[in-house]
């Protein structure tokens, strides 16, 4: 019988990051294999995070030549949850989100679907920025991919792989075509008249003309936090595109768990530090399958901030709250 063929194995790092975020852009990855290691980076003029995280993973197995073992190891959850996660019911619905709208970035996850079918990949999440080497120095090499504006391809040993700069070989570059994001702002306002109690959320989605969408609901009994989180998510959810979003909210609990703490939460499996579940843990996890399409800035809407679209969105969150309590018994 003829021997099984053998697959070399090969473990890859990759990285990806723009700075403005949409912005110009680098990636970069590292490829050991049997004593071997190649370094790869490439640049885009305008791009995002995202896009630059799935390159990364595109152009590093793209690069192997034959059917190979891969485990490929990046500090995206954004990358690693869409290949292992979310790309079944993506393909199921035509590459359609769960909330009918369109998966962003299809052209780089059909391309890195592609590749990977050339391969056995095991998907690995690791900490960015903790002191990893090869994390480190896939980073490093899509900084200056970026800062430099010049790709590289360049084959060493690992022995040698200390971070100096990368080569300034420049073998043409694969550009895909990006065009700027579209901008928005949203709104965000909540009410609950009680802890819990009837409450209502407003989500004001507002596009580059000034035109508004809004977006409200109520639930019979829910805390503040809840409908905060809801609100947020029902804004992100209205939009039309994948868009440059700049999100208004008051809630410091919604801004510390988006900015801060939920990559942390993910990480201890939805434990917080002191070891506690995370309360609201369904909504935090739609919040991310949500804000996943989109570049977000995050601003701090006081309750006495001026503006209309900020007093509107107040307005109609009380609203919703009010006629939430009037249509319960007893009152």
């Amino acid at each position: 019988m003829p021997s099984p063929v053998e697959h070399p194995r090969v473990e890859i790092h990759t990285d990806g990051g723009c700075d403005p975020n949409p912005g110009p852009g680098g990636w970069g990855a590292v490829l050991r294999s049997r004593g071997h290691l190649i370094e790869l980076s490439g640049y885009e003029p305008h791009t995002t995070n995202n896009r630059m995280e799935l390159t990364a993973a595109i152009e590093a197995l793209r690069s192997l030549n034959r059917s190979c073992d891969v485990d490929l190891y990046t500090d995206s959850q954004y990358l690693r949850r869409g290949m292992t996660e979310w790309i079944p019911g993506w393909q199921r619905r035509n590459w359609m989100r769960s909330n009918g709208m369109p998966v962003v970035n299809v052209d780089l996850w059909k391309a890195l679907l592609a590749e990977t079918r050339r391969h056995t990949v095991r998907w690995h999440w690791i900490r960015g920025h903790r002191g990893h080497r090869w994390n480190e120095r896939a980073d490093a090499l899509a900084t200056q991919a970026r800062r430099s504006r010049t790709p590289c391809r360049k084959e060493i040993t690992p022995e040698k792989a200390e971070p100096t700069s990368p080569s300034k070989q420049t073998p043409a570059e694969r550009t895909l075509p990006q065009r700027p994001l579209p901008k928005y702002e949203i709104y965000c306002r909540a009410c609950a008249l009680g802890t819990p109690g009837p409450a209502g959320y407003a989500a004001l989605v507002i596009d580059a003309k000034g035109h508004a969408v809004e977006r409200t609901g109520s639930w019979p009994l829910a805390t503040s936090n809840e409908v905060e989180l809801w609100a947020v998510i029902a804004g992100l959810q209205a939009l039309p595109e994948p868009a440059n979003v700049t999100l208004y909210t008051p809630s410091q609990y919604v801004l510390g768990g988006a900015t801060r703490w939920l990559a942390g939460w993910e990480r201890n499996g939805w434990r917080t530090a002191a070891g506690q579940p995370v309360k609201n843990r369904k909504l935090w996890q739609e919040l991310i399958n949500v804000m996943g399409d989109h570049d977000i800035h995050w601003k701090h809407l006081g309750a006495d901030t001026p503006g209309d679209w900020a007093s509107r969105a107040a307005a109609l969150a009380r609203e919703q709250a009010e006629k939430q309590r009037e249509r319960q018994p007893n009152n």
